[in-house]
């Protein structure tokens, strides 16, 4: 009994740990290197669907990034379509969260063609464009204007807007 709310507890601690803004830190590092990704994946094992939808969304984005790096073709299209369906199931509860469509057309804009995944692109950067002066958070807001300035999928105009908001 003692080991069950131990272990109870070190999970329930790890969870509050999982703070957004170091989480954000992470996926972006995680991008850039295979050992930050499966740091930032490992850091996101405890995650569940019935955690915040942001944390689900990170986890599947975590899961996507660490599948890129499989060994074989089969495993890396499973871990794949393992990933955005924590995405896509984190979206459909909250439709209106600007942070999982920041982190979907992130992995829509960076995934090869022939996983055919790009269908959002246009609907999350326009949702992107015309939430972005909303964002409460500080450092959120610093994530996706960061992302918009490098991004491919938004024109010069679209940046410029970003810029002077």
């Amino acid at each position: 009994m003692k080991l069950i709310i131990l272990l109870i507890t070190v999970v329930s601690l790890n969870l509050q740990s999982l703070n957004l803004d170091v989480v954000r830190d992470a996926y972006k590092l995680a991008a850039q290197d295979k050992t930050k990704t499966e740091a930032f994946n490992t850091s996101l094992a405890t995650v569940t669907k019935k955690d915040k939808v942001e944390l689900v969304a990170y986890k599947g984005a975590a899961m996507a990034l660490v599948a890129k790096h499989a060994k074989t073709l089969k495993a890396k299209k499973e871990g794949f379509v393992e990933g955005v369906t924590l995405v896509e199931y984190a979206i459909t509860k909250a439709p209106n969260n600007i942070e999982l469509r920041f982190i979907r057309i992130g992995i829509q804009e960076n995934t090869p063609k022939l996983l055919k995944y790009k269908g959002n692109i246009e609907e999350d950067k326009l949702f992107l464009l015309k939430q972005f002066s909303g964002i409460q958070s500080s450092a959120l807001k610093k994530h996706i204007k960061d992302y918009i300035l490098q991004s491919k999928a938004f024109t010069d105009e679209e940046k410029t807007l970003i810029l002077d908001s």
